[in-house]
């Protein structure tokens, strides 16, 4: 697939980006401004010449043209403000969402003043017929840059559409880790809220990358 990882110069985005352009995906880091895109791209490019080929770097318009798939990366601040100049070109792609709203206190659980997910909130800001996906949101971003890390956490997958959720599926699969199906859009209103819980496990236990494991399945 292509893969447009919009505001993708962060360690996050940038991290999924090599796992997949390393999974044989092609990946464009985009970015308000194309020079950073290109740098964040170079840099991946460096770190794993195997990859090299698959990654590139644009800005954010740019990196839409003929993907398959887009991944919105950007801090919860710059969510509406990205989506904002970047509708049209979105309409009737998959919108793959890894945002978190967090307030002041990164460790308290807050929601935005909307009551809505920022999943749901980008969905309405997209209009009908979005396809928004959100996943990632409790996945620590430390150790993403290092293909060679085991991820020990699963991912929660929250969207309106089996098919959709099945791609993310394959694109954790890609990543090194497990999706799993949590459900309907709405339901990301919780799996935002973890990470802030996960946040407070980090600084109480003093590590860094504490995740979640579904038992049973």
């Amino acid at each position: 697939m292509k893969i447009a990882i919009l505001g993708g110069t962060g360690p996050e985005g940038s991290g999924l980006g090599l796992r997949w352009a390393l999974a044989g995906h092609q990946v464009v880091i985009g970015s308000r401004q194309m020079e950073k895109g290109q740098q964040v791209a170079a840099e991946l490019q460096a770190q794993a010449p195997a990859a090299a080929a698959n990654l590139s770097g644009m800005d954010n318009l740019s990196a839409l043209e003929g993907a398959d798939v887009a991944v919105l990366a950007v801090p919860y601040s710059g969510q509406e403000r990205t989506l904002a100049g970047l509708q049209e070109a979105l309409a009737g792609k998959l919108l793959l969402t890894i945002v978190v709203p967090l307030g002041e206190k990164a460790a308290r659980v807050w929601r935005p003043p909307s009551g809505l997910a920022a999943a749901e909130e980008a969905a309405r800001q997209l209009g009908e017929g979005a396809r928004v996906v959100a996943a990632f949101q409790n996945i620590a971003a430390h150790h993403l840059a290092d293909p060679e890390h085991v991820i020990d956490c699963d991912v929660l997958i929250c969207g309106d559409d089996k098919a959709d959720k099945q791609v993310v599926i394959e694109l954790c699969a890609a990543a090194g880790m497990r999706g799993v199906d949590a459900g309907l859009l709405q339901n990301a209103s919780v799996v935002e809220g973890l990470t802030a819980v996960l946040i407070g496990i980090n600084i109480r236990h003093k590590i860094k990358h504490a995740g979640l494991r579904i038992t049973g399945i």
